[in-house]
């Protein structure tokens, strides 16, 4: 069966995820900037929570967690360890973890474009495998499955670039190997560009079909989703949206607030596999998708 995912946020259900800034955070002495970081970081937990119950109760089988679940944690100046936060955070966060197993849901991340691990610069991998350390480590406490990053930059030398990709990924510690993934883009890199370093390095692609229709190979969408099922030692995911002004009228990237049924692949809806919906309308999008697919109105 298919289970549909919502990403980061939420439309109309009033749960919201709280955030400040490297400045604020500076601004003030340390001990009330940990205060303040304790109080957003355990305010996020129960947003989480509450995250999980809307899904469980409105068919949404998959919930995307924000990179700022634990916000500015490794800004180089203003960012902290877990140590300097009260315990009642990791406990709540690994209460979420047992809400969502007896849920049956699914958790995943998806780290910040600037997150690099190809990049030529050893400074910018450094700080791509710092963001990835610490959203493993929230991912271990809640069970989340899956860090999604991009195949990066090109800098002028594809081949080279990918190299570095494979290098990168072999150098990193289990918690966050065991976790990544890697997406094809619509700009750069295509799902044949990166499953051969999906085969060679054993990260499995998560398959975004809009990204593909912007950027083509030699792949159709059928071949591109069996292609990339067979990267998977667990269920599949793979990413779906719609251009904001349909395709053929401009530039076909920006997403649209909800999803054109047809251009949800004929070839998916069979499948056991999570479908992570980018449409700006979020949970609206999702229920409005779902309607429009009666075989699979309750995905998961």
């Amino acid at each position: 069966m298919l289970r549909l995912g919502l990403c980061c946020l939420f439309k109309e259900a009033p749960i919201r995820f709280r955030t400040t800034t490297a400045t604020v955070l500076m601004a003030l002495p340390r001990e009330k900037a940990l205060v303040k970081l304790a109080e957003l970081c355990l305010a996020n937990a129960a947003a989480l929570s509450g995250a999980l119950d809307y899904c469980a109760a409105h068919g949404i089988g998959c919930f995307r967690i924000n990179s700022q679940i634990l916000p500015v944690k490794t800004h180089p100046e203003a960012g902290y360890h877990v140590a300097e936060l009260p315990e009642s955070i990791r406990a709540a966060f690994l209460a979420c973890g047992e809400k969502r197993r007896s849920l049956d849901l699914r958790l995943t991340f998806h780290p910040d474009q600037f997150v690099l691990l190809n990049s030529p610069r050893p400074d910018v991998i450094r700080q791509a495998i710092a963001d990835l350390a610490y959203q493993a480590e929230v991912a271990e406490w809640v069970g989340a499955d899956v860090l999604n990053i991009h195949g990066g930059g090109v800098y002028g030398d594809k081949p080279a670039a990918l190299a570095r990709l494979v290098e990168a990924i072999h150098l990193l510690p289990s918690a966050i190997r065991s976790r990544l993934t890697l997406e094809n883009d619509d700009r750069s890199y295509t799902p044949q560009d990166l499953l051969p370093v999906c085969h060679s390095t054993g990260v499995p692609l998560v398959y975004d079909v809009h990204h593909h229709r912007c950027l083509p190979d030699a792949l159709s969408v059928e071949e591109a989703t069996a292609a990339a099922i067979a990267t998977w030692d667990r269920e599949p995911l793979f990413h779906l949206s719609s251009p904001r002004n349909g395709w053929g009228n401009g530039d076909p990237k920006p997403h649209h607030d909800f999803i054109d049924p047809a251009d949800f692949p004929a070839c998916w809806r069979q499948l056991d596999a999570t479908v992570e919906v980018e449409a700006k309308a979020k949970e609206v999008a999702i229920a409005r998708l779902a309607a429009f697919h009666p075989p699979i109105p309750r995905l998961w």
